[in-house]
């Protein structure tokens, strides 16, 4: 478990990232995105300069690019095509010098939107004040 309090632009966005990270990790089974590095114990503090803990796995660098690309559908109001994503993170690969790719179906991304949909829907039926407790994995 880790936390840290998020006030004013912050504490808007990051609500709905960190969802869209849950709903991206469990909806494709990715278990070293960035849930399940919180699972093995890495803390906030780990995710940035001077990283720690080395650099993010694999998974995790998938999983930090398709979060990324529905936050900037999100904020841009249109659904965006697996295409779309392929291509993006094919040059975000190629610009960094990384091996592999990050690649995803239409119905992947299908998976991932009724999930973070659901998430949003509870986040934003709560009270003021309250939690929304998910689970990762059971361990």
């Amino acid at each position: 478990m880790t936390w840290q309090r998020q006030e004013g632009q912050q504490g808007r966005f990051f609500p709905f990232h960190d969802l869209t990270h849950y709903a991206v990790e469990t909806a494709l089974n990715h278990l070293r995105g960035f849930y399940g590095l919180v699972a093995e114990g890495w803390d906030l503090t780990d995710f940035g300069s001077p990283w720690p803990r080395g650099p993010l796995p694999d998974e995790a660098l998938a999983a930090e690019l398709l979060v990324g690309f529905l936050d900037r559908e999100r904020a841009a109001g249109e659904e965006w095509s697996a295409a779309q994503f392929n291509a993006s993170a094919a040059t975000y690969y190629g610009q960094h010098g990384l091996r592999g790719a990050s690649v995803v179906t239409d119905d992947d991304l299908e998976h991932v939107r009724d999930k973070r949909r659901e998430l949003f829907a509870e986040w934003a039926a709560l009270p003021a004040g309250e939690t929304l407790e998910l689970r990762f994995r059971e361990g």
